[in-house]
């Protein structure tokens, strides 16, 4: 194909993945004070396990925590395998946050995580039977029926059950084994925060994101922060105020990505396309130099949830999905590889006078990249979509269509 793109991609392997039914649920048999106690006393434990933890000078192995604290957690009243998830929950916490130079986790929310001994999931029933210590409660699952039966038949792996704003929260996580098909074409994605360009090879779509809006709200937040730089913490009025926006803007973000990402998964899988995005494993370095951070922040939420929502819909409905580096894909001439002119948005190609946006730019190379990592070499069976009369007519993805697909790249 073109011999100057290096290659610089991963597809995602088959296996076994992990999908998660969230809802929030009534206790239909047991008593919530007691369940909420329960929670409660867990929180406390996981705190200060926690809290030992982070004073030693050296973390020690998970044979020494067990020995260390499987005693004490058990005289709580704690169920074997629940002891177990708490000191392991609270290593990997205090791991974690030592490498990243982070100050001591604090743990806010009530929240409990359970497996197949300390719990019993009827997904046709939408009941869930759950102990932490010394009393079963049975919680019945508040949602939509074709919601539920979308995982009939799945494996569940653990429960998580969580208490927060006076309401009661079941997360089940389900085993799902994600085998794609092979696809037939490419659907490469250009992500930023005002639109989404896509491009198959042949035609370029842009949808408007709801990312500044969020932005917006989120920018809100942080004036009323830097206007009550001591008062927004104790006034309540404020501080409601404050919390309501962050809450808005992250709400924002979620919905937009989840029904975005069922949209472009539901055409891939029409016209069985492989999904290709940008990877975005090396985002943070490269924005955490830009001064602005409510930017940078809220960028780094939207990004990765849509990609969330992106393969979390491509797992369900098994279409490929390839992440391409996003390294000089918005730089070089999608036709012959020359380094690109900018004024503002606008590109210009100085050798064979391509001219186009950055966006769209960036969608090109990315299908180019993410096309040469599936073919390899020309010839390959992956179909490539014709974009002249004659391409299409030859109905082949041979030497000579793939040179006239991108010979003939519509500016």
């Amino acid at each position: 194909m073109r011999a100057s793109i290096t290659c610089s991609a991963r597809v995602m392997p088959e296996g076994v993945y992990y999908k998660a039914l969230k809802a929030e649920v009534d206790v239909v048999k047991g008593d919530i004070n007691n369940l909420l106690w329960d929670l409660a006393v867990h929180r406390y434990t996981l705190q200060r396990v926690v809290d030992i933890l982070w004073e030693l000078d050296k973390i020690p192995k998970k044979s020494q925590v067990h020995q260390l604290f499987y005693p004490l957690l058990r005289s709580y009243g704690f169920r074997a395998h629940v002891a177990r998830n708490i000191y392991t929950t609270a290593l990997t916490l205090v791991k974690s946050v030592k490498e990243n130079n982070g100050s001591k986790p604090v743990i806010r929310r009530m929240t409990a995580r359970l497996d197949y001994q300390d719990a019993k999931v009827d997904v046709g029933n939408g009941v869930v039977r759950i102990i932490i210590r010394d009393k079963w409660y049975v919680l019945k699952v508040k949602h939509r029926r074709e919601y539920i039966e979308r995982f009939k038949g799945l494996r569940w792996k653990e429960v998580h059950v969580k208490y927060c704003n006076g309401r009661l929260y079941v997360s089940i996580v389900f085993v799902v084994k994600y085998s794609p098909y092979t696809p037939r074409g490419l659907l490469a994605l250009d992500v930023n925060l005002k639109q989404i360009v896509t491009y198959d090879g042949a035609s370029v779509r842009r949808y408007k994101t709801r990312f500044i809006d969020a932005l917006s709200k989120k920018g809100r937040a942080e004036e009323l922060q830097k206007k009550y730089p001591k008062r927004w913490r104790y006034n309540n009025r404020i501080l409601k105020r404050i919390r309501s926006l962050h809450k808005r803007a992250r709400n924002i973000v979620i919905d937009w990505c989840r029904k975005f990402a069922k949209e472009i998964v539901l055409g891939a899988c029409r016209h069985r396309y492989a999904i290709a995005l940008e990877d975005l494993s090396n985002l943070y370095k490269s924005m955490v130099r830009n001064r602005n951070t409510i930017v940078w922040e809220l960028t780094m939420f939207a990004y990765r949830r849509l990609h969330e929502s992106v393969v979390s819909k491509a797992i369900e409905y098994k279409i490929p999905v390839v992440f391409i580096n996003p390294r000089s894909t918005s730089s070089t001439c999608p036709r012959c590889s020359t380094k690109l002119v900018y004024n503002h948005r606008l590109a210009l190609c100085p050798k064979c006078s391509f001219i186009s946006d950055r966006d769209k730019v960036g969608a090109m190379n990315t299908w180019f990249k993410a096309l040469k990592a599936y073919a390899g070499e020309l010839g390959s069976l992956l179909n490539a979509p014709a974009v002249k009369d004659e391409t299409r007519q030859s109905g082949r993805t041979g030497n000579e269509g793939m040179k006239k697909v991108i010979k003939n790249i519509q500016i």
